[in-house]
């Protein structure tokens, strides 16, 4: 689903909200004002006066503040005076400081968390027509002074000075050894890795929330698309946002009789929105119709409800409208999140681009081992053999969109009328669906009084966009579970949607409140809260009280995992391999980055989907919303997907409930120990292809 604006801020914001996850860390080069001469007098002075058994960590803590130290911060001699009065040798005093920091942090980033959600409501919530006081508002970041107030006030420096900034290698070396104390020591300063000037953060802050709400607003009004011949084949009122919405209908319609007409108008449309060859007056826009085989715009005798701010109906019904194509605006905002990425990069020479803090700091997981899972599942056999068995029971040739193949889930021989229908009589209000909250956790295996706390955090809000989780800042706060509610209520699309970020919500409360240390709050990466809220959304129809009567439920539960996987390990190749292009070529222009994306799509397919789908030379794979608005987001999917069939697996011999509570008192350590401890292995993709092996022999006897 979409990434939470709590998400997009964390990635430019430089503090604790950062992920807390690092790898290494030096953001300015040794030497550039205190000297080395300087550094070493301090070094052996403090060694002097706490003993020499004590040089190393001294040795440690003095030079990383040098590499923060600027002239503004004071002279060399009142550098050195700073080290040797705010030294801690004794290792009790450090962890009492450390809990002062840990206190006042989880206030700070808390309550700034809480203001910025409040901050961007408007154009996240549906509240009515926006206003340009919401943008601006959305746009201001209160968090952008701080990470520097905080070394003008010496806080920063006083963590550096005591704590070790460990590198990547020294984490996954010796964090199986460090106690909780140690880890959240370790989180506490990463807050300080870097020493980034307001003004970048804020201009970062203002790419990211620019091109969220261009995405949060690329909506198509279908019933205003024509098929060749005039007719429309798509309902009244259907307004769908791009690409998640597009995706889901395209879904919803291998259970219908005329299905695959409309996946093929859905699947034009999507080339179109990467090609930028759609109409710019046909986005957000239900007062035109627009035919897509001539490429006419026309004034539409139907408008389907409130007119969006920024349209108007002019003239009479057929008059022609201005069919200019939008002009490159999705690629110009997919720069402008990279050119204000560099802006940060100078602040980070150990990781000097986005790839090495997404990877190294982030995921903690080097890009080439993320890569390599990846295509461990592409270039396998088996997901080879799945689309034979995807052919077969389409009973026709794959097509390019049969990457959005549905028909292993229970839902795929539903009809999507009937499942809105459900979903909509049990959830015509906001209000319904929060009473029902506590139903689905008991029916999920949590205890009456672990659903009764976990609702009292979590809150439902009518989302303006596709949806999402924003977790909470305090222990005191609410997570709040945002998505789509219509007029009529609640869809089947919006329910679904919802269960993926209850998923999230529930992981975010645990990991916050019943966590040791708020320094360690969360999970190891993003890859861990989405795989967490699948393990919620494959259990959908269960919770509707829908039973899965097929004998092969598993089995085909299993395929539905890799077929997903597939799609978007994909898809997360062709993100990555963008990133790397834009570094590479960082004068492109709006145009040259369009043709880049498409010729990277085609190549991703090419090598991995070509020899599966017989054909060649698709750009479908370039759709996908998350490469515009959240930076290196999607290979946090894949590695869901991975890690939730792992947790599956573990929890078939247990109560989800009680598992996930254990699971998320763990916190944010390094991905490969929380696996280790969760569910007795690392990351692996041999278990769902093993599984799925499985499956397929049992489908084919």
């Amino acid at each position: 689903m979409k990434p939470s604006r709590n998400f997009r801020l964390a990635v430019v914001a430089v503090g604790i909200l950062t992920f807390a996850c690092c790898g290494e860390r030096i953001a300015q080069a040794q030497g550039t004002f205190i000297s080395e001469a300087q550094i070493n007098t301090v070094i052996s002075e403090l060694a002097e006066i706490h003993g020499e058994a004590k040089r190393a960590p001294i040795e440690r803590g003095v030079r990383q503040v040098a590499n923060m130290w600027r002239a503004d911060d004071g002279s060399p001699e009142e550098f050195a005076e700073f080290c040797k009065d705010n030294y801690i040798a004794d290792p009790e005093t450090r962890q009492k400081t450390a809990d002062r920091y840990e206190t006042a942090f989880a206030s700070i980033y808390g309550h700034l968390g809480e203001m910025d959600r409040d901050l961007s409501w408007n154009l996240d919530i549906a509240t009515g027509p926006l206003m340009p006081i919401d943008y601006a508002f959305a746009r201001l970041s209160l968090g952008s002074h701080l990470n520097e107030d905080m070394f003008k006030t010496k806080i920063g420096f006083m963590a550096l000075l005591n704590y070790p900034l460990y590198t990547l290698d020294e984490r996954l070396a010796d964090g199986p050894s460090w106690n909780r104390e140690e880890w959240a020591q370790a989180r506490l300063v990463e807050s300080f890795a870097a020493r980034v000037p307001p003004e970048v953060s804020q201009k970062n802050t203002e790419a990211y929330i620019a091109a969220d709400t261009y995405i949060g607003q690329y909506n198509i009004f279908m019933h205003h698309l024509l098929a060749a011949d005039g007719t429309r084949p798509f309902p009244e009122k259907l307004r769908l946002v791009s690409h998640w919405n597009l995706r889901d209908e395209l879904k919803a319609q291998y259970s219908e009789p005329d299905g695959l007409a409309k996946q093929e108008m859905i699947f034009s449309l999507m080339q179109k929105i990467i090609r930028q060859e759609i109409p710019a007056a046909v986005i957000n826009n239900p007062t035109v119709d627009w035919n897509m085989t001539t490429n006419a715009v026309t004034v539409s005798p139907i408008v389907d409800g409130d007119i969006p701010e920024g349209w108007h109906v002019e003239g009479a019904a057929g008059d022609p409208v201005d069919n200019a194509r939008e002009s490159d605006t999705r690629y110009s905002h997919l720069l402008a999140i990279f050119h204000a990425q560099q802006r940060v990069d100078p602040y980070y020479p150990t990781m000097p681009t986005l790839m090495d803090r997404r990877f190294q700091r982030n995921f903690e997981i080097p890009e080439t081992e993320v890569v390599a899972i990846l295509k461990s599942v592409l270039s396998s056999p088996t997901f080879a053999r799945a689309a034979r068995l995807v052919e077969q029971r389409l009973g026709r040739p794959l097509r390019p969109f049969d990457i959005w193949y549905d028909g292993f889930k229970a839902r795929g021989t539903i009809a999507q009328d009937e499942l809105d229908r459900i979903v909509g009589e049990k959830y015509p209000t906001v209000a319904a669906f929060q009473a029902d909250l506590p139903r689905i956790l008991q029916d999920l295996g949590f205890s009456p009084s672990s659903a009764s706390f976990l609702v009292d955090h979590i809150a439902v809000d009518p989302s303006r966009g596709i949806g999402h989780a924003s977790g909470p800042g305090r222990r005191e706060d609410k997570a709040r579970l945002r998505t789509r509610f219509g007029d009529d209520g609640m869809d089947y699309k919006g329910y679904n949607i919802a269960t993926h970020e209850f998923g999230h919500n529930v992981e975010q409360v645990l990991s916050l409140t019943k966590v040791d240390h708020t320094l360690l709050r969360g999970v190891p990466n993003t890859a861990f809260t989405e795989g967490f809220a699948f393990v919620f959304q494959a259990r959908d129809l269960e919770l509707l009280g829908i039973p899965n009567e097929d004998p092969h439920a598993e089995h085909m539960k299993t395929l539905d995992i890799l077929w997903g996987t597939a799609e978007i390990g994909a898809v997360s190749l062709v993100d990555i391999s963008v990133w790397n292009w834009m570094y590479n070529h960082p004068e492109a222009t709006p145009a040259d980055l369009r043709e880049a994306v498409i010729a990277i799509a085609k190549d991703v397919w090419n090598e991995y989907y070509a020899p599966v789908f017989g054909m060649k030379d698709v750009d479908l794979l370039g759709i996908y919303s998350h490469m515009i608005d959240a930076a290196l987001y999607l290979p946090n999917y894949p590695l869901g997907h991975i890690i939730a069939f792992q947790v599956e697996e573990h929890l078939k011999n247990a109560n989800l409930g009680e598992e996930m509570e254990r699971m998320c008192r763990l916190g944010s350590i390094t991905p490969g120990i929380w696996m280790q401890e969760a569910v007795g292995g690392p990351i692996s993709t041999a278990p769902l292809l093993q599984a799925a092996e499985e499956a397929l022999d049992a489908l084919a006897e």
